[in-house]
C-alpha cells in the first residue's frame, strides 16, 4: 500500500498534478487548488490509501508539484 498526503491550504493551484494523474487529482472549481480524488481531510492534512502499483503516478504528481505539498509514502 502507499499513502499520500496532501497539505492543501498550501496549493497554488498549478495544475501538474491534475495533468499527470487525473485519476488521482484535480482542481476545484471553487478556489482553484488541487483536490485529492477521494482523500479524507484531517486536521489540515488530506490522506488517500492506495495500492502499490499506483506508486508511480502519484510519484510523478510529487515532483511536479512546485510548492512540494504532496507527499507519497510505501507503507
Amino acid at each position: 500500500m502507499i499513502s499520500i498526503q496532501q497539505y492543501r491550504e498550501r496549493c497554488i493551484g498549478c495544475h501538474a498534478c491534475a495533468e499527470i494523474a487525473p485519476d488521482y487529482w484535480r482542481l476545484s472549481r471553487q478556489d482553484g487548488k488541487a483536490v485529492l480524488v477521494g482523500g479524507k481531510e484531517k486536521r489540515g492534512i488530506w490522506n488517500l490509501s492506495l495500492p502499490d502499483s499506483e506508486w508511480e503516478i502519484n510519484e510523478q504528481a510529487r515532483k511536479a508539484c512546485p510548492v512540494n505539498i504532496i507527499q507519497v509514502r510505501r507503507t
